[in-house]
């Protein structure tokens, strides 16, 4: 079976600042995988080559054998980028109706509507809803196109405790592979096959949470990513 994701070698900077460093990951179907890191770490900037829309300085990637655009195109990839703007004085069905018709085979609305645990609010403004289900909203955008992989880039970021569980526990993956970034370590905890922690561009840890924790407490190693102690 093709591999969800395959990065090679992968380099970008910004000017002076080396944002991913030689990093060298692969993704096989089905897997829920976690990145995590500080700020800065090369998360986001690693993602957004995956998807094309970043150029590599240097290194590879693809998404199930074939160029991101194309995968993104025919779609194999659902994305949910962080903060992304959402139209106001529309409702959740007509956002989630009109994303639909931009896929050749799209996910069925009512599956949609139950995989983003949107049931009895899709009547609803966008602009009337809470945080949390607006990020729903986002979700189900993403799953519009009935993808193979799910990315989704800091998803329950600026939210707060009780919106977040609220978040993840309405939502149904169904079988996908899924690439999640966060700052949190009780959602990759929860919902991850596998965590990947990035810090300065390159990969310090991969492995399930239970393999990670053999090695020391997860919070503690990560807490001293972001202040710096260990590189």
């Amino acid at each position: 079976m093709t591999d969800a994701i395959v990065i090679r070698g992968l380099r970008k900077a910004y000017r002076h600042v080396l944002a991913v460093d030689g990093l060298s990951l692969t993704v096989p179907q089905g897997q829920r995988l976690a990145l995590l890191g500080p700020n800065g770490a090369g998360k986001t900037t690693t993602i957004s080559v995956l998807l094309g829309l970043l150029a590599p300085d240097a290194g590879t990637t693809s998404l199930f054998g074939r160029d991101s655009r194309s995968a993104i195109y025919d779609g194999l990839v659902g994305v949910m980028q962080q903060e992304i703007g959402l139209p106001p004085r529309v409702t959740v069905r007509e956002l989630v109706r009109f994303a639909r018709a931009v896929f050749p085979a799209p996910l069925p609305y009512d599956e949609i509507v139950a995989q983003a645990g949107l049931a009895g609010i899709d009547r609803s403004r966008v602009d009337r809803l809470s945080g949390g289900q607006r990020q729903r909203v986002r979700f189900a955008m993403a799953l519009a196109g009935d993808p193979k992989l799910l990315v989704l880039d800091e998803p329950t970021a600026g939210l707060d405790v009780e919106a977040r569980r609220d978040f993840w526990g309405g939502l149904s993956m169904s079988g996908r592979t899924v690439v999640f970034s966060s700052h949190h370590l009780d959602e990759a905890d929860r919902f991850a096959d596998r965590i990947v922690v990035m810090n300065r561009g390159r990969l310090v840890a991969d492995g399930t949470s239970a393999e990670i924790k053999k090695g020391g407490d997860l919070e503690d190693a990560f807490l001293a990513l972001i202040s710096g102690r260990i590189a």
